[in-house]
């Protein structure tokens, strides 16, 4: 069997998609420390998270155009640049405003990442060779996911500041994939207006506003009680350190890289509907088990979870809408699916917020569960094999 992960073109990849995840992932452990040294309440701690991500919100359609039109290095290398410069000029921060401004920026450059990585694996691979490069990167999202709090966990016992050397790495990274990425780039044809009318006419079928859906779905759930009050809770409730919140996390994204890893001989087997269906019920038993947890350990069950959850949703999704979409319109595809995980990341924080203020932690961990039965009746009633 091809060993994929050994292709040099799929290893930069896996550091686009490190990078994607490293301005939310690597400041998690440090979020209950910046509430006291900041001087803000856990209501607006979200807000961090926010100006990161409503970037991607704002620029995700014309980063997939950019990417069709112009290439995807053309826009992926200087994204690398400016999420490496800003991020790490956001541990000078001195108070919340600045530290919003810096992330904002930070948040642009990131804007390409999330978008491009799957583009590009889409681009290089076909069939069952594209669904396992998929997987193979969601367990690489994974490790990112789980190394990144528990370094940023070592870290911020230092200060909440020290996370943010981290967004260094995105700088030689970009040198890296300038000089030795190679893969296919799109060949424009037509004119903008017959690009823009063809990306339309394949994104408004149900199937695939159905997956739009289920990213949306995913990361309100992802950056709603998971990534913003969960170490809140872990911290309130049980007094754990960063260090330890960095560990809790190390553990969800250890099982969403196994389940991750194996979603090539999963969805052979059973299907990619099927995967999408099981990932709602995880993510059902994450939401009901979490907030009544009565002791640290207790969490462990249901964060497994969530992680498993994560493993077969994500790559899944983005797996179904790389096959859909030709390669001239990938781009588009791929920043509309960003435009919707952004979209979450950004209201996430604040609509969860607005639970938190009504109904305490109970209250988020239901408006996850609401996410998380929306995921399973799109995968039963809309999503099609």
């Amino acid at each position: 069997m091809r060993r994929l992960y050994l292709d040099k073109n799929l290893q930069l990849v896996f550091g686009v998609t490190l990078m994607a995840i490293l301005g939310v992932s690597s400041i998690i452990p440090a979020l209950p420390d910046m509430i006291t040294g900041l001087g803000i309440s856990p209501v607006h701690i979200g807000l961090v998270i926010s100006a990161f991500t409503l970037p991607g919100a704002l620029f995700a359609p014309l980063v997939g155009i950019l990417a069709d039109r112009l290439g995807r290095k053309a826009v992926l290398v200087p994204g690398l640049f400016i999420f490496g410069v800003f991020g790490f000029a956001c541990f000078f921060a001195e108070n919340i405003e600045q530290l919003l401004v810096l992330r904002f920026c930070q948040g642009i450059g990131a804007s390409p990442l999330g978008v491009l990585y799957g583009t590009i694996i889409g681009d290089l691979y076909q069939g069952r060779d594209r669904g396992r490069a998929m997987g193979y990167n969601a367990s690489v999202l994974s490790m990112g996911t789980a190394g990144f709090p528990a370094i940023g966990g070592v870290l911020a016992m230092l200060g909440w500041q020290y996370p943010f050397i981290l967004p260094l790495l995105a700088i030689p990274l970009g040198l890296t994939v300038l000089a030795r990425l190679d893969a296919p780039e799109p060949k424009s044809s037509g004119s903008f207006g017959e690009y823009l009318a063809g990306a339309w006419v394949r994104i408004k079928t149900r199937q695939v506003l159905a997956l739009f859906a289920t990213t949306l779905m995913t990361f309100m759930v992802l950056y709603g009680p998971i990534i913003t009050y969960l170490p809140i809770l872990l911290s309130h409730k049980f007094q754990a350190s960063p260090l330890m919140i960095g560990l809790i996390f190390l553990i969800a994204s250890g099982f969403s890289g196994i389940a991750s890893f194996l979603l090539g001989p999963l969805a052979e087997r059973f299907g990619q509907r099927r995967l999408l269906m099981a990932s709602a019920l995880f993510y059902m038993l994450s939401m009901v088990l979490t907030p009544d947890a009565p002791g640290l350990w207790h969490v462990i069950p249901p964060v497994i979870c969530f992680g498993l959850g994560q493993g077969l949703n994500i790559p899944t999704v983005m797996t179904m809408l790389a096959g859909i979409a030709p390669m001239e319109q990938r781009g588009a595809f791929m920043a509309a699916n960003g435009l919707l995980l952004r979209l979450a990341q950004t209201l996430a924080p604040l609509l969860m917020g607005g639970l938190y203020a009504l109904y305490g932690m109970t209250g988020v961990f239901l408006g996850g569960l609401a996410c998380a039965v929306s995921i399973l009746l799109l995968a039963i009633f809309l999503v099609q094999e």
